[in-house]
């Protein structure tokens, strides 16, 4: 899929596993999250990558053989509360220098037409709550954190097991 912003986006493959690891990577370090080696999330991406409920997208320069320079990492679960799956970005990054120029808005577009032909009936989305570019991005596109019809916040709540 092509774009005003001189970037395609595909779908990432097994071969692409690498590569996907070392976006990753960067995104963690970038904002300084403990995260396994570059060399490690490729090879946990060569597993997932083979699944039907998980989607990478990667956008990567016009036809110019350069490698990808963001990513969109999605899994699909299903719910009893609808007859399609819930889909959850897990990740999407950009890297810093090439921000703003629509790339992102070009990947989480792609998520949810890829979402929506799989019959999705949710996206969700978790961004901490200081990261105010990101939410202001999401709730751009349409992302709430208030559900219809009620008057405050849904949170995130996690344990490590």
């Amino acid at each position: 899929m092509s774009s005003a912003t001189g970037f395609e986006v595909r779908r990432a493959t097994t071969a692409d596993a690498s590569l996907v690891g070392r976006l990753l990577f960067d995104f963690n370090t970038e904002f300084e999250s403990v995260t396994p080696s570059a060399e490690e999330l490729g090879s946990r991406f060569g597993t997932l990558l083979g699944r039907e409920d998980v989607l990478v997208l990667l956008a990567e320069e016009g036809a110019s053989g350069a490698p990808a320079v963001a990513f969109a990492y999605l899994t699909f679960r299903p719910t009893p509360y609808g007859d399609g799956p819930i889909a959850q970005l897990e990740e999407l990054y950009v890297r810093p220098e090439l921000r703003d120029h629509g790339i992102g808005t070009d990947l989480l577009a792609a998520a949810l037409a890829d979402s929506m032909q799989r019959g999705a009936i949710e996206m969700y989305i978790n961004v901490d709550e200081v990261d105010v570019d990101t939410r202001r991005f999401y709730e751009r596109h349409g992302f709430v954190n208030i559900e219809p019809g009620a008057d405050y916040r849904m949170l995130f709540y996690m344990r490590e097991l």
